[in-house]
């Protein structure tokens, strides 16, 4: 007689951040999941750490939670961490390869994505905890910059909001192309935006850098707190204004539209004088832009601003400091050993 096996294998589960309808970041909850499958084009990594962004805070909002039809969803889109498994079509990785990127559930011991999407190996001079605070922040600077600002050698860089997430790693990417960087935040954060390469540094509790007399050939208005007619005086003809999408989501409560309404009304109103206008940049993750990333944090050149951690259970609270929009760099968060 054959005996047959009749043993089942135990599910994996994982802890995971759960956002189940519209509201503040206390509303969100830590739950048991069942580990995701792994489809024949998915990467299975343990998150060993992620980072805060306002786009995570989008997930409690009532449009998000209508996209995606009242269900419950795991938050975050940073991730660093291990492969665990791989599907049978995948090429470019293997268990055990340290990777980072971005995708919607980060917030959770275990993340599955799509070879093809925003995943790439980390490179060995970069610790998991730097990794994890690279992809959205520091690819939004560096679009804003290269591809929106068309940044070149030489030329002179304002950065309205220079001490947050996305401001720390625009100044220093800047200065890697070569520009010469004035960045302007609040009175506490003057010491570490100057130490990350800016020039110069203007403490806008002191002084009104629309009415310094000084001129820019590109400015990156993540703060978006000035009006396009105080924009105007600090740039010179035929230079070019990007704001940054994601400014002012942080601040809750409408702040997010209330940002878009603003960079709008800069693109109504700086028709026909003169400069070009990048009225609304929100980024997208990519590999190449990663790739390139990882190697400028690797090398020395760009190096991460961390002004607080948290671990998985700190989510909440640290959703929250962001929501103030006085974050000085990045929040990160520890997920895993």
């Amino acid at each position: 007689m054959v005996l047959v096996s009749t043993a089942v294998s135990t599910p994996v589960h994982m802890r995971a951040v759960v956002a189940h309808s519209p509201g503040s970041p206390a509303a969100l909850r830590i739950e048991k999941f069942e580990r995701p499958a792994v489809p024949d084009d998915g990467v299975l990594v343990r998150v060993r750490a992620s980072s805060a962004n306002p786009v995570d805070l989008y997930s409690l909002t009532p449009v998000a939670h209508l996209q995606r039809s009242l269900k419950p969803a795991v938050v975050g889109t940073d991730f660093a961490g291990t492969v665990e498994a791989v599907g049978r079509a995948v090429t470019l990785f293997q268990p055990g390869d340290e990777v980072f990127g971005g995708g919607r559930g980060a917030f959770a011991e275990y993340i599955c994505i799509s070879e093809q999407k925003a995943v790439v190996r980390k490179p060995a001079g970069m610790s998991f905890e730097q990794a994890a605070t690279v992809p959205v922040a520091a690819s939004t600077a560096l679009q804003a910059l290269r591809d929106h600002g068309q940044i070149r050698p030489g030329q002179r860089v304002l950065i309205n909001g220079a001490s947050g997430g996305v401001g720390t790693f625009a100044v220093q990417i800047a200065r890697s192309f070569g520009a010469e960087v004035t960045a302007v935040c609040s009175s506490r954060h003057v010491d570490v935006v100057r130490s990350i390469g800016a020039q110069s540094v203007i403490d806008y509790t002191k002084e009104d850098f629309t009415r310094a007399g000084d001129r820019y050939d590109l400015m990156l208005d993540i703060a978006g707190n000035h009006s396009w007619s105080e924009c105007m005086r600090v740039l010179h003809s035929g230079a070019t204004y990007v704001g940054v999408g994601a400014a002012g989501v942080q601040h809750g409560r409408g702040g997010g539209w209330r940002a878009i309404g603003h960079f709008l009304n800069v693109r109504l109103a700086s028709i026909g004088g003169g400069r070009h206008v990048v009225a609304v940049f929100i980024a997208s993750l990519k590999k190449d832009d990663l790739v390139l990333l990882g190697g400028l944090v690797a090398s020395g050149q760009v190096k991460p601003v961390i002004e607080r951690r948290y671990d998985l259970d700190g989510i909440a609270e640290a959703l929250v400091y962001l929501a103030t929009g006085h974050a000085g760099g990045k929040i990160a968060i520890q997920v895993g050993p």
